[in-house]
């Protein structure tokens, strides 16, 4: 064949695909207009969308904040052209998405894939329901029971630390502890392994859990970031497998000791007769009704994300809620006041003085109001939706729930910036929606692990407040939350801490 020929081929073949390509992108943008028509948003640019509001993260939080006072209940948000979402900012339109098992969108979550793997944040249909199923008894509260001596342990490591370390400095920055902290808890709770990992100078799944969380933020923001081919072969893409060998490593070790100490049946048998069942015990056992268990492959991506989940949210909420009690010495002392008087002459915490931490409770709950931990989630439509006012969304739009903007939905809250625990006592309860508060999301996707978190939240408080005094370290300028996957600030957490006799 003539070679003239060949190249008139391949030209012809290349226009047809790039004409087909453009016609695809044409018709999802006219459907995304055409799913988005009735609602009124912030201008885009005619390219860019709203990326450039977003150019650097901590802007992200402001414009979100101004945009929700101009358009209650939800927006539109265009990232480019061709990709849009609609933000959702009021209990009464997330309520009927949060009642349905829809799948997380396959746009910011998908990122996360070659991190945590197809676990149970990210699973959905059939899948979901079985891993879920066979997850849910490992947060049974036999289960977690056991779990508070441990992380009583790791607090006080974080706590021996942080009283050296105030000998010297005069404020300590608290997310960097408290996440090495959390991760000690985690692998000696969920895991039975004992890391250590609070006595290290550096550490390095901490660090790339950070990292990974910055990059899949920032590849959202990036053009590049939208092609998987282009994105791999990018110094950010390079960055992002690195941190992913880092985290894989570290969770594969921990699958890789306990299966090496199992013995088959005999081990089996062992794990059942033990005092109590861990999280990856659970894990390694779990058998549906036709007795199939988790592969390989599953029982590491549930790990991952459970490593992840359980250990940097859980930071994140302890973070600032030992911020808010610094803003706030009355309810700080008011709560230490009730764990004084609930321990006693005890220095340590036990499983049954957790709920008679009633008035601690109300402060844990405003925190995660003012700060939630996890922004925001994101579901994809599989079926329509029509909302209270009788707007309605088609199948496949791509929705995000603003937790932190409905937390602070100023039609729903009063004073919604002011730090009031009694907004959560029993008599303000039935006024308020019920899903004015979710900071564990909510419907049959909420979180798994909200017990956990919060049984841990409730430990690390009492132990803090009965070894130190918190404060605002003024020298410093206040905390900029970033929505980092997690809850962050972009200039760290400096509290005082004083050290009670």
């Amino acid at each position: 064949m003539d070679l003239s020929r060949v190249w008139h081929l391949v030209a012809v073949f290349c226009l047809t695909c790039v004409l087909i390509k453009i016609i695809q992108l044409h018709r999802r943008r006219q459907a995304l207009l055409k799913a988005l028509n009735c609602f009124a948003g912030p201008p885009p640019h005619w390219l860019y969308g709203h990326i450039l509001e977003f150019s650097s993260i901590s802007a992200v939080y402001r414009n979100i904040e101004k945009w929700s006072c101009l358009y209650p209940f939800a927006f539109p948000l265009w990232f480019g052209r061709f990709i849009a979402f609609l933000n959702i900012t009021h209990p009464d339109y997330a309520k009927p998405i949060l009642a349905r098992t829809e799948p997380k969108d396959n746009f910011g979550y998908r990122h996360m894939v070659p991190w945590i793997g197809k676990g149970l944040l990210v699973l959905h249909g059939p899948k979901w329901a079985q891993h879920r199923k066979l997850l849910t008894p490992g947060f049974h509260f036999s289960v977690l029971k056991p779990y508070v001596p441990l992380i009583a342990d790791s607090t006080k490591v974080m706590l021996d630390k942080w009283e050296q370390l105030i000998m010297q400095e005069k404020s300590v920055e608290l997310f960097e502890h408290v996440s090495l902290m959390t991760l000690d808890s985690i692998m000696k709770c969920a895991f039975g392994y004992n890391s250590n990992c609070q006595t290290y100078k550096e550490n390095s799944y901490v660090q790339a859990v950070f990292e990974l969380c910055f990059l899949i933020y920032a590849r959202m923001q990036y053009i590049v970031g939208y092609s998987d081919l282009l994105y791999w072969f990018s110094p950010h893409g390079f960055r992002f497998r690195k941190a992913c060998q880092v985290a894989h490593l570290h969770t594969e070790k921990i699958i890789k000791e306990r299966k090496e100490s199992l013995k088959v049946e005999e081990e089996l048998q062992k794990i059942q007769a033990k005092r109590h069942l861990d999280f990856l015990d659970i894990l390694l056992c779990a058998k549906d009704e036709n007795g199939i268990g988790l592969s390989d492959e599953e029982v590491r991506a549930e790990v991952d994300t459970f490593m992840f989940e359980g250990h940097d949210t859980t930071a994140s909420g302890i973070s600032w809620l030992l911020y808010c009690l610094a803003q706030n010495p009355e309810h700080q002392e008011r709560c230490r006041e009730e764990i004084k008087s609930i321990l006693g002459d005890r220095d340590t915490i036990e499983w049954d003085d957790l709920n008679k931490m009633t008035y601690c409770t109300l402060c844990i709950k405003e925190s995660l109001r003012l700060y939630s931990p996890v922004p925001g989630v994101s579901r994809e439509l599989t079926k329509p939706v029509t909302f209270f006012d009788g707007k309605t969304l088609p199948e496949g739009t791509w929705v995000v729930i603003s937790i932190h903007l409905m937390h602070k939905n100023p039609s729903i809250w009063h004073n919604p910036e002011v730090f009031d625990p009694l907004r959560f006592s029993p008599e303000n309860l039935s006024s308020r929606h019920s899903h004015a508060f979710i900071p564990f999301a909510a419907g049959p996707r909420n979180c798994i692990g909200q017990q956990f978190a919060m049984n841990e939240m409730k430990v690390v408080l009492a132990m803090t407040l009965l070894r130190f005094e918190l404060s605002l370290d003024l020298s410093k300028p206040p905390p900029v939350p970033v929505p980092l996957i997690v809850l962050r600030s972009d200039n760290g957490i400096h509290l005082c801490l004083k050290k009670l006799g």
